[in-house]
């Protein structure tokens, strides 16, 4: 591939309410099998958003770093990339949320109102509600990752959805080369983001997949963006 991450650390980082558990298993399998070692950092919900820094600092101290995640962890990841742009091999973006203000973003309104359900009805009604309204395969998920994040969760949810992603003017600077990942039948994390994150982004390509891909096997989003980075020019 155009972009050699062998023996690379490549540090994942979870969307809102999900985990490391799912990040390792949706990049693992592509990653180890171009070379790379992934890094998946658990996420600390009552400092969401410094933990994800702090744990792409610690990464990096070593020497220089691949970065990605999915939904708000591709945007984390994608600032960090922006702000260190020495120490950053490759940006992998799953499923990215919004560019910029997070204001009208789909994926901000889920997490404002799932907070406010799980702070008005507790855990146990807020994950059944999320049950009824979800696909088999991402309930079960978020049902595995909301108990393990709780009770901090409401916190982790409304920080993210505060949070101002980078904009397509700061991805014009991305010095590091990109590999996007979006879903086409994603309401919550529109194909629309993917492309204009490709567009404004100097070396970048795109793969799509299906929410019934995703739900079949995880490991379907990491390859993608592994795919989307042997994509590149040489």
């Amino acid at each position: 591939m155009p972009v050699d991450l062998s023996e690379v650390r490549t540090v994942l980082l979870p969307g809102t309410g999900s985990d490391d558990d799912y990040v390792r298993r949706a990049f693992g399998p592509a990653l180890r099998a171009v070379g790379a070692v992934p890094v998946t950092p658990a996420p600390e919900p009552a400092r969401l958003i410094d933990g994800y820094r702090r744990a792409l600092d610690e990464a990096a101290a070593a020497g220089p770093i691949a970065v990605g995640g999915v939904s708000l962890g591709a945007a984390v990841a994608l600032a960090w990339a922006l702000a260190h742009p020495d120490r950053t091999v490759a940006v992998l973006a799953a499923l990215p949320a919004w560019s910029g203000d997070p204001k009208e973003a789909p994926a901000a309104a889920t997490a404002r109102l799932s907070a406010h359900e799980l702070r008005r009805d507790g855990l146990a009604a807020a994950t059944a509600r999320m049950q009824q309204s979800s696909p088999e395969w991402l309930a079960a998920e978020l049902t595995r990752s909301w108990a393990g994040l709780w009770p901090e969760l409401p916190d982790a949810m409304e920080e993210a959805a505060t949070y101002y992603a980078p904009t397509a003017a700061e991805l014009a600077g991305l010095r590091a080369p990109m590999g996007v990942a979006s879903a086409s039948d994603d309401p919550v994390h529109p194909l629309q983001v993917g492309v204009e994150w490709v567009e404004a982004a100097p070396v970048a390509a795109l793969r799509t997949v299906t929410l019934a891909q995703i739900g079949a096997d995880p490991a379907a989003l990491g390859a993608a963006c592994v795919a989307a980075l042997g994509e590149l020019p040489e």
